[in-house]
């Protein structure tokens, strides 16, 4: 009994002896520090980063107070700075900015000369067909028609669907579709979002409040590939989700199953398989990771906002793929965007869900507010019905025959594309391509200067990093006669010059995206996006001469 007692005793001894002979206000002091480092401590050894990542984190927020450190960040952000806001004087100076109401209101006629000139602005480089993604068709045909919609439809609202009950009904076939796309039964469900972020956050949000109510967990985590888009990244900030990222195969470009299998555990909502994925174009291997979700009865989300309007047809044009939707007992969501393939205008996205148990934690209800109780099916109260609408009527123009037509032109040019790279030397392709995006990468130079030689010829590619690459989304546009090669011979032509003398170094903007790379310090590279957002809403000579 007194062994068992002693651990006890030479604690209270000990602390007896720190405290002897001291103030009460030293007692105090002592405490009270002695606790909030202990909780800090706490903190700090249980975050939601890693142990090094936070111990970086914190080195460098120190060494940022020392004054010359930080006035050099300060003069090189402020550099930075200047560079973002001069691309907005060059690409706007033609145009006066508005920066307050006009005394009378402008009529018609005025107020489109603005617009078009307004609009006129970078029209060329997306009209070309040298801009990977971004913009997916441009079909006069389509573009009155969704013009047309949106004219009849623009002021109607789904949030009042006694008021407008036909905007309802296009929603829910719009979802009904594309669930039957996806190889859903009766009981698959879901509804319309605003994009891809918003399908993705919200399948995070049900998988959140679902594994809270069924299985208690209040520390949720998402178990998910590094090359899964970021908007898990913005939801998990938004939802307070813990991420596991998980590494993916070198060669195949697909998530490391056993790395995600050891990833899971007991605080694990939700796991996601891309279909495909943004960098690389990569399918993840869906199936197994809808075994793992079975295995341990966890929800898997399938990503396929880039590709969902392309997968569903390309068996019917002569691409094989297998199963990635809802034939996988183990797969329980998929997210697809109206807005890319399926050609609809910019604002809509669709989630699906298997079942409604899962599609009723994604709703937010409020039962006791005064003002009534209120029910709301995705982030926004009030949603535009001219969205809803136009997006309904681009899936009937196109139909089945149209979709397959399409996507036939798209994933050929893509592998006419992907064939023309891999030939070439200097450069490698990424994985296996699995749809509609081809990505590429250099172990002989700087891929950013091949970036920088194919953007002075007219080229808008996307850059990824770690490792450096760049990748080309192939859309309607690169299928016109002639862009495909063109692309394939102004890539040939610029590696010829690079390979000339393949040890300069990266100039211009990309060195910038390259050097950025390389910044250990990841909240620098946060401050310059930040200031490349700014820079968006920057109005040149505000300040001298206001309109």
């Amino acid at each position: 009994m007194e062994v068992a007692k002693y651990p006890i005793t030479a604690f209270k001894a000990y602390c007896n002896g720190v405290f002897q002979g001291k103030e009460p206000w030293q007692i105090v002091t002592i405490t009270t520090s002695s606790v909030l480092f202990t909780v800090w401590l706490y903190n700090f050894l249980n975050g939601n980063e890693s142990l090094l990542t936070r111990g970086t984190k914190t080195v460098f927020r120190i060494a940022k107070w020392v004054p010359h450190i930080r006035k050099r960040i300060e003069d090189e952000l402020e550099e930075i700075n200047r560079s973002f806001e001069g691309d907005v004087i060059e690409r706007t100076a033609k145009l006066e900015y508005l920066v307050k109401l006009p005394l009378k209101g402008l009529d018609k006629n005025k107020i489109l000369h603005i617009l078009n000139e307004n609009l006129s602005l970078g029209e060329d480089s997306w009209k070309s067909g040298l801009a990977s993604g971004a913009v997916y068709v441009h079909n006069e045909a389509l573009q009155a028609l969704a013009a047309e919609t949106f004219r009849v439809s623009s002021y109607t609202n789904p949030l009042h669907p006694d008021l407008f009950p036909g905007v309802c009904k296009m929603e829910a076939e719009v979802v009904r579709i594309l669930c039957t796309l996806f190889n859903g039964d009766s009981q698959c469900c879901g509804t319309m979002t605003t994009g891809g972020t918003e399908s993705i956050m919200m399948a995070c949000k049900a998988y959140r409040d679902f594994a809270r109510e069924t299985r208690g967990i209040q520390k949720p985590e998402m178990v998910l590939p590094v090359t899964a888009h970021s908007g898990f990244d913005k939801a998990g900030q938004y939802l307070n989700i813990k991420l596991r990222h998980v590494t993916i195969d070198p060669t195949t470009c697909q998530v490391d199953l056993k790395a995600m299998r050891k990833a899971i555990n007991g605080n694990t909502v939700m796991l996601v398989g891309s279909a495909p994925n943004f960098p690389y174009g990569t399918i993840d291997d869906i199936s197994k990771i809808a075994d793992l979700g079975l295995k341990y009865h966890i929800p898997v989300h399938v990503d396929s906002c880039l590709g969902g309007f392309l997968t569903p047809f390309m068996p019917l044009a002569g691409h094989y793929l297998p199963p990635i939707d809802f034939r996988l007992k183990g797969v329980t969501s998929i997210s697809a965007d109206t807005h890319k393939y399926g050609f609809a205008p910019k604002g809509t996205s669709v989630v699906m869900y298997r079942d409604c148990k899962y599609l009723h934690h994604q709703y937010t209800v409020t039962t006791d507010w005064v003002g009534g109780i209120y029910g709301s099916p995705t982030i926004n109260g009030s949603r535009s019905g001219g969205n809803i609408a136009t997006c309904w009527a681009t899936l009937l123009h196109h139909g089945l025959e149209g979709y397959v037509k399409a996507t036939k032109e798209i994933v050929d040019t893509k592998q006419t594309i992907e064939q023309g790279l891999r030939r070439m030397k200097g450069i490698y392709v990424f994985g296996k391509p699995a749809t509609s995006v081809v990505a590429f990468g250099s172990n002989d130079f700087d891929i950013y200067r091949l970036s920088d030689a194919l953007h002075k010829l007219g080229w808008n590619l996307n850059a990824l990093q770690y490792p450096p690459g760049l990748h080309i989304c192939v859309t309607l546009m690169h299928t016109k006669p002639g862009i495909a090669e063109k692309f394939l011979n102004d890539v040939s032509q610029s590696l010829t010059e690079i390979m000339k003398d393949p040890t300069l170094p990266v100039e211009g903007k990309m060195a910038l995206y390259g050097t950025a790379q390389k910044v250990p310090d990841r909240s620098i590279v946060g401050d310059i996006t930040r200031l490349f957002l700014d820079s968006m809403y920057f109005i040149p000579n505000l300040r001298e001469k206001p309109k």
